[in-house]
């Protein structure tokens, strides 16, 4: 058996970690890899070349093309245009001389995404990087299945996952199973949730109702908001019981549960944070626990929300991520920016691994999987991603890491 090996920038690829898994045997098999400890993506400032001083790095020119597409104009424009910019990153990164990125405007709807995936795979790109939106995903995957091309999506609709399909997205699904298990690792199994009353809400619900189940929980009140929150106080003395404390009434001795779930981010976050606290709840007996939409450095400093735990990518490599984005683009990254750079990264680990079908669907669905800026990923055969989360707790200094993330999918429990 011969281990895969890498060319001149072997250095900066081994702590690229997601070469981890990537051991070839024969006709390409994908067999486990060992075990790497935690480092940065981009393996230190020292192992990378310097960012370009004015240009944007350029896309690889190699002998395999690989489509990104995203919109670069309409109503995502500036989103897609840093997808854009993280995924060229990616490659200047990774230094990938096997592959030419093939970038695709979709305009943001079916249509143009349909139109893009067609000139993309008329210039023979062997694999798809996005689309976004779910609309542009439905589009795309019957164009690149009669092609015989596979698609890593940046969509969480997951119904339109399988076959053909990957989505890379983050999964707000795993985000509460690995909350749930750790709050059950604390002697947390009481569980409630005040959460808008939107498709994204009861989905945050009926996955703490799963997740409670399997962890030997249960799930107690349940309350829904309207998404513009008119009803908040309502709400709120509905989920405490009793009518909920009036002026000058004793806050509830015990609120039945010992875990709230607050789906919801920004400025709407705060406002049902501290009312919850000026109604009563003691954040001594209940733990207030996150979303994906907590991960957001314009909810720091609420002291409503100090102790709450979330679950997330771990911190560090996608700070240095950021920071690097910011060093080379002059402005800062947005969250999802970090999608388009692992994917082009995973791409360009998988051009350097040779053969005729450098992305196949066994490549793809190596379980040993791989780790990027947003940590441990791998795909399933439903064509859904599994992340390795951290949990975080939000304290007035800055959130903290109070369960790292798993460095191996042997270690994964949720």
């Amino acid at each position: 058996m011969l281990r895969w090996r890498v060319s001149r920038f072997a250095s900066t690829l081994a702590t690229f970690a997601l070469l981890v898994g990537l051991a070839g045997c024969g006709a390409g098999r994908i067999v486990p890899a060992p075990v790497v400890s935690p480092q940065s993506p981009f393996g230190g400032a020292e192992n990378l070349p310097p960012p370009p001083s004015s240009m944007p790095p350029p896309a690889a020119s190699g002998p395999v093309k690989v489509a990104l597409l995203v919109p670069l104009s309409g109503a995502n424009a500036e989103l897609g245009k840093a997808m854009l910019e993280a995924a060229q990153l990616a490659l200047f990164t990774t230094g990938s001389d096997q592959l030419t990125l093939v970038p695709r405007d979709t305009g943001g709807t079916a249509q143009g995404a349909a139109a893009a995936a067609r000139a993309a795979i008329a210039e023979k790109a062997q694999l798809i990087l996005g689309p976004l939106l779910a609309g542009e995903v439905e589009a795309v995957g019957p164009i690149a299945r009669t092609a015989h091309v596979n698609v890593i999506a940046f969509s969480t609709a997951t119904q339109l996952a399988g076959g053909n399909v990957f989505l890379m997205g983050f999964l707000p699904r795993q985000e509460v199973a690995r909350e749930v298990a750790f709050s059950h690792e604390r002697g947390l199994n009481r569980f409630a949730a005040l959460a808008p009353n939107s498709p994204y809400g009861h989905l945050m619900t009926d996955a703490l109702r799963e997740a409670a189940g399997a962890n030997g929980g249960s799930v107690g009140r349940i309350e829904y908001l309207d998404p513009r929150g008119s009803d908040l106080a309502a709400a709120i003395q509905r989920l405490l019981g009793s009518g909920g404390p009036g002026p000058g009434a004793a806050p509830p001795a015990s609120p039945g549960f010992d875990a709230l779930l607050l789906p919801e981010g920004g400025a709407q976050l705060k406002e049902i944070a501290r009312q919850l606290r000026g109604a009563g709840l003691d954040p001594a007996r209940v733990r207030l626990l996150g979303s994906g939409l907590w991960d957001d450095a314009s909810i720091a400093g609420e002291p409503a929300l100090d102790g709450g735990w979330f679950a997330a990518s771990p911190p560090e490599p996608r700070r240095e991520f950021e920071s690097r984005f910011q060093t080379t683009y002059g402005h800062p990254a947005p969250r999802l920016a970090s999608l388009a750079f692992d994917a082009a990264a995973l791409a360009a680990v998988l051009a350097k691994s040779g053969g005729g079908t450098p992305f196949s669907q066994e490549a793809i669905l190596n379980p040993s999987g791989f780790t990027g800026v947003d940590g441990l990923f791998r795909f399933t055969p439903r064509g859904l991603v599994q992340r390795g989360l951290a949990v975080l707790e939000v304290a007035p200094q800055g959130d903290s890491v109070v369960s790292p993330a798993p460095q191996s999918f042997q270690a994964f429990a949720y």
